[in-house]
């Protein structure tokens, strides 16, 4: 019986391609696991009307982890039309299944490292268009985003309910909105808790002292949503005082808007070490930060539990590449080093970054967007070959 039972979850598009490559690699590594398919995705949503069938729930509640490759997701009109015949008439209403998973299985925290490895040609130079022979900027950064919460939480009317304008009415801004008609109002919510805020902000300080960073950034909008950013503010400054001592990390903690944090992440990204945002901020910036550091074919990322976590790259599915096997999988091949750490193979995770870095900087192996005309599954292989030097 092997040591772990892993979920394994192509889901859509190239999902498929990076996950048929990650294989490649962990199976060079002789990884002591076995790997149970489920079904998820877009396929089972147009099929059986649910992207996330009842009985790939059953196998995620038996397995050690979950490894997930890429999804679709299309607005709710899109959704329905694409409904087999017999299912149209039935009321149903998608739902993202990696956004039910981590509910679910209380996924609260996600983690997404953004880091420059040298040699890659998508590194940012910060002036760039004004000197094409600038260094690259080396960037390392880590984003926490609270991942079950906030705008993502999935509470939206459309058209708005007549009770829920009445429970909305103490508020004398609400008038505006009944006046245009309730049935021609769309309303979707962004709740937070004192227990998310506490957790997400938390476990970004202890990230931070754990592997020696001195900064944490909150990024938020508290000018604009009094309440709700103001909420995380005040956890994270309280939070922030157990840790400005230098025995307990001397981590210097900064707040910015999430629209200044895009203006001065372009311009001095080096400056940035941990960054922490409620669930919509998080995604924003993480991609910002991907794009630093050559693109979402290099962001990995952890969707972490108390005991349970999926693993998945932060890039979307591009159903116009599948099947092709000419996307970038590295991002894929860091989410496994991720997971690999979560399993707490160390030497496993340590031997697989450096087979990833080391593939980058000699540059012989390289996808369309590096400027190469390898396939995925040849990089899979350079990579898988590096793993065992």
């Amino acid at each position: 019986m092997a040591k772990y039972n892993i979920a394994w979850m192509p889901g859509d598009g190239i999902g498929n391609d990076v996950m048929e490559a990650t294989r490649i690699v962990l199976d060079a590594m002789k990884l002591d696991a076995e790997y149970t398919h489920c079904d998820i995705g877009w396929e089972f949503w147009c099929k059986e009307g649910n992207a996330l069938p009842d009985r790939s729930i059953k196998i995620l509640e038996n397995t050690t982890c979950g490894l997930f490759g890429a999804i679709t997701s299309k607005p709710q009109d899109e959704a329905k039309e694409e409904l087999a015949p017999e299912l149209k008439d039935k009321k149903l209403v998608y739902f993202s299944p990696i956004v039910k998973l981590r509910q679910m299985f209380n996924l609260h925290t996600n983690m997404r490292p953004c880091k420059s490895y040298e040699g890659n040609p998508l590194n940012y130079r910060g002036s760039r268009l004004s000197n094409p022979e600038a260094k690259d900027l080396m960037i390392d950064q880590v984003i926490f985003r609270e991942n079950t919460e906030g705008m993502y939480g999935g509470v939206e009317f459309f058209p708005l309910p007549e009770p829920v304008y009445a429970a909305l009415c103490a508020n004398p801004k609400m008038k505006p909105w009944k006046d245009k008609g309730l049935e021609n109002v769309a309303l979707s919510t962004r709740i937070v808790s004192v227990q998310g805020c506490t957790s997400i902000c938390r476990q970004a300080f202890e990230f931070a002292k754990k592997t020696g960073r001195k900064r944490v950034t909150l990024v938020e909008k508290p000018n604009v949503l009094r309440e709700t950013g103001g909420l995380m503010t005040r956890i994270f400054r309280k939070i922030s005082e157990d840790y400005k001592s230098a025995s307990a990390g001397g981590i210097w903690a900064d707040e910015a808007n999430i629209d200044a944090i895009c203006m001065w992440m372009f311009k001095n990204p080096q400056d940035y070490s941990v960054l922490v945002a409620e669930n919509m901020f998080g995604d924003i910036v993480s991609d910002l930060c991907a794009g630093l550091v050559g693109g979402l074919g290099f962001a990995p990322s952890a969707n972490l539990g108390d005991k349970y976590a999926v693993f998945e790259p932060t890039h979307g599915s591009a159903p116009k590449y599948a099947g092709q096997y000419k996307v970038n999988p590295i991002a894929m091949l860091l989410t496994a080093k991720m997971m690999l750490d979560w399993l707490k193979e160390s030497d496993k995770a340590n031997r697989l970054e450096s087979a990833i870095a080391r593939v980058i900087k000699e540059g012989k192996v390289r996808t369309y967007d590096m400027g190469g005309k390898d396939s995925t599954t040849d990089v899979a292989r350079e990579v898988a070959r590096h793993t065992g030097l």
